[in-house]
């Protein structure tokens, strides 16, 4: 019979019972038990805000260096802080700003990723997918899905510049990365024969249209408490998320509005379209207050409470991976004095 105890009295001879372990590539549960099931989910990320007018001059120099076709795609990836040398804004979420200027074109490619493009500045440039056409305006949301052939143009007569996220994070992990470039650089256009006239792309959410919605929203006065007058971004085919690996809002938040202290396990992006405030991310005394305005891009990692002041009406997109938690069945929430954030108001 083996005698068990919780503390072995000769700790040596546990330390070279694991060194003969690791020989044959095997490593003890107990030693790494904690870090894989701790009592709360830990991350790296940590609440971080990128002002996009102190980023813009450094877009702008790109297009000078290098062309978009010889960059494949020219983006500047926003790295989190707490995340250096991974190329992610948060633990599961990759994010970038990518730039198009006048008569460039962009070749056409595709991955299994799929990704998003929220536009922030510019008209007169284009997203294709699968050879159609979809004109791209300031708060204009484009579905690339995965796999699909897509390129991007600029008939316009000044730069354009969009915020793409991927779920390449969870690509990479599940080990299914995979891309492919068409031959010649240009996919044949096309026009669906479902659009009507003037119809935008079924891949494609005008702000315009979305920003009408929020208004309705408002009109009815059907305001969450946690995140104000929301629109989910779905696809109107099956009613489902736009894009299944990405939960996509966009949210109005009227003139002195503040949200109740919420927090998920899904990490977030978030990008302001319209109007200022703060972002209150983190726990009581370790609260991270981010001063936000127009254009500004913020994350907000996993499990981290967050609670948004506004002193204007405030349009804010946001991007996370909770429709694959909830997929998985692993989503969980807290919502009101649960996540309480103590933050005072700048």
């Amino acid at each position: 019979m083996v005698a068990h105890r919780d503390k072995p009295s000769h700790p040596s001879a546990l330390e070279r019972y694991g060194v003969r372990a690791r020989e044959q590539r095997l490593t003890p549960l107990w030693e790494f038990f904690k870090d894989w099931f701790p009592a709360e989910p830990t991350v790296s990320a940590v609440p971080y805000l990128w002002r996009y007018d102190a980023l813009r001059p450094l877009l702008t120099e790109a297009a000078a260096l290098i062309s978009a076709e010889h960059a494949e795609r020219r983006v500047l990836a926003l790295e989190n802080p707490g995340l250096p040398g991974r190329r992610l804004a948060t633990d599961a979420l990759y994010a970038g700003l990518q730039l198009i200027v006048p008569g460039e074109l962009a070749p056409a490619h595709r991955h299994s990723a799929a990704a998003l493009r929220f536009i922030i500045e510019g008209r007169g440039a284009y997203t294709a997918v699968g050879g159609e056409r979809a004109y791209m305006e300031p708060g204009d949301f484009i579905v690339t899905p995965s796999w699909a052939w897509h390129e991007h143009g600029n008939e316009g007569s000044g730069p354009t510049v969009w915020m793409d996220v991927l779920d390449v994070a969870l690509l990479r992990f599940l080990g299914a990365g995979f891309s492919e470039h068409y031959p010649g650089g240009h996919f044949p256009e096309r026009v669906s024969p479902a659009r009507g006239s003037g119809a935008p792309p079924a891949f494609a959410y005008p702000y315009a249209q979305t920003r009408e919605k929020l208004e309705s929203l408002r009109a009815r006065g059907a305001s969450d408490p946690c995140h104000g007058f929301r629109n989910e971004y779905l696809d109107t085919t099956t009613g489902e998320p736009a894009i299944p690996t990405l939960s996509t809002f966009l949210a109005l938040l009227p003139a002195g509005f503040r949200t109740e202290p919420h927090r998920g396990t899904a990490s977030a992006i978030y990008a302001v379209v319209e109007g200022s405030g703060r972002a209150h991310v983190g726990h009581s005394r370790r609260v991270t207050t981010l001063p936000f305005g127009p254009r500004d891009i913020w994350a907000v990692p996993s499990w981290q409470p967050l609670v948004i002041e506004v002193d204007s009406d405030v349009v804010v997109f946001s991007a996370s991976d909770e429709v694959v938690q909830r997929k998985v069945g692993v989503w969980r929430e807290q919502r009101g004095n649960a996540a309480v954030v103590h933050a005072s108001t700048a």
